[in-house]
């Protein structure tokens, strides 16, 4: 492993460490916890709808950047058909507890029952989300 390899994967445990243990220094986002509007839409759906991508991330993270405009095409590309989500860890912290996430850029997709199907931590390239949507029906 080179030297920018193992800058880039200290960088990232740095973030992460920082969204999941930092304490929220204002009160009152420990008791109202900021929820992005991403978030209020997967509290909204119910299972049985569409299956899910949800990509847990941050508005600063490199390979977050790069996923943007992707998960943008996806949503664009699979309206209707399924639901492509991201929720910003920094906003929504909660999430990253309920979600499990250690580590970001995460992609997880659900089926329609609401079923976790399939995982994957770091950047995820839009051929891989097409086969995935395709593994659960979407055409």
């Amino acid at each position: 492993m080179n030297i920018w390899n193992k800058i880039i994967i200290g960088a990232i445990s740095a973030i992460v460490i920082a969204v999941l243990y930092v304490p929220s220094v204002r009160s009152e986002e420990k008791n109202n916890p900021p929820v992005s509007q991403d978030s209020l839409k997967l509290i909204q759906l119910k299972p049985g709808n569409l299956p899910k991508l949800i990509d847990l991330g941050s508005k600063s993270c490199i390979p977050c950047k790069k996923m943007a405009p992707i998960l943008e095409e996806m949503k664009v590309a699979y309206k209707d058909r399924a639901d492509v989500v991201f929720i910003d860890v920094n906003e929504d912290r909660p999430a990253t507890l309920k979600y499990k996430v250690t580590l970001i850029p995460t992609q997880i997709f659900f089926d329609t029952t609401g079923t976790e199907v399939f995982r994957h931590v770091g950047f995820f390239p839009a051929d891989s989300i097409t086969s995935h949507f395709k593994a659960l029906g979407v055409k």
